[in-house]
């Protein structure tokens, strides 16, 4: 299952890095055409960058749900899990020591 995230991410990823190229690349076109401003291409170009890096953290706060999940299906302790045991049982060893 992991593996099949990773290859997703990466397929976004790479995809990602394709349309910021062609986007960069027709906005170096409509600048020489003079259809838009520097500035308006470099506004442009941020918009993008920043939805691209909202979409990241949506998707990684997806995968770590959903990795949570997978996780609890499973059974498996997690660290609060454990760190409470080990509090109950350094509890039941002080109760030891105490009675005997």
């Amino acid at each position: 299952m992991n593996e099949t995230l990773k290859k997703g991410f990466l397929l976004g990823l790479g995809a990602a890095v394709s349309g910021k190229e062609k986007l960069d690349s027709k906005l170096k076109e409509l600048v020489e055409k003079n259809e838009l401003t520097q500035e308006q291409a470099k506004s442009v170009l941020n918009d993008f960058v920043e939805k691209g890096e909202q979409k990241s953290e949506e998707w990684n706060t997806k995968q770590f749900e959903q990795t949570k999940k997978i996780v609890k299906d499973m059974g498996i302790a997690t660290k609060d899990d454990i760190d409470e045991l080990r509090a109950r049982l350094t509890e039941l060893e002080e109760k030891v020591n105490k009675e005997t």
